[in-house]
């Protein structure tokens, strides 16, 4: 089983074009298709090639109720605050993130994304998408010494350690795989990671 999994295309179409042609059994967007909630609607036939398959999550540039709403208007799965289950592991997302300086459309505060996070506790073996990185490590790096990650999302990786874990969120950490534990992570920002189950 192999999953598509990409973050932060901000409205770069033919880069979402070259994902979604790749050959894969999932395909998971884990937030940031759009700017400022606008471009949503370019995203639609583009995805479409591969809506079965589909999965999304807002970033901080989508509301949680914009991708509510433009899956359900499109026919893709949303993955914001659920699971389901493949090749004996659950996969989970977590769209949005902490707050930023810019107060985007898709913000968090870090007591809410911890709330939002509990329920997956109990999912083994959890494969974790969020769109925010954790805190502190070289996922949500911008320059050295600045960190902007999520301390929820951070202290749920440290406690539940799942299996895999990805996100984007940071740009300058795109690309970027570390060991959190016993856990597998990475920053797949535009370029993606395809994993293998």
């Amino acid at each position: 089983m192999k999953l598509l999994i990409f973050s932060d295309i901000h409205e770069d179409w033919p880069a979402l074009e070259t994902l979604i042609n790749q050959p894969a059994d999932l395909y998971i967007a884990a937030g940031d298709l759009a700017n400022w909630g606008r471009g949503l609607e370019k995203a639609a036939p583009i995805l479409a090639k591969n809506k079965e398959k589909l999965w999304l999550l807002p970033g901080n540039h989508e509301s949680d109720h914009a991708i509510e709403v433009f899956c359900q208007a499109q026919g893709f799965h949303n993955l914001h605050g659920a699971s389901f289950e493949c090749a004996g592991y659950h996969v989970a997302g977590l769209g949005c993130s902490n707050p930023t300086p810019f107060n985007t459309p898709g913000e968090y505060t870090e007591v809410e994304l911890a709330k939002r996070l509990a329920p997956f506790s109990s999912l083994k073996p959890l494969i974790l998408i969020c769109h925010c990185p954790p805190k502190d490590t070289e996922l949500d790096q911008t320059a050295p010494g600045q960190h902007f990650g999520s301390v929820a999302v951070k202290d749920f990786i440290a406690k539940e350690q799942p299996a895999y874990f990805f996100c984007g969120h940071i740009h300058e950490s795109a690309g970027v795989h570390v060991e959190l534990g016993k856990t597998q992570a990475w920053n797949v920002g535009k370029k993606g990671h395809l994993l293998e189950i």
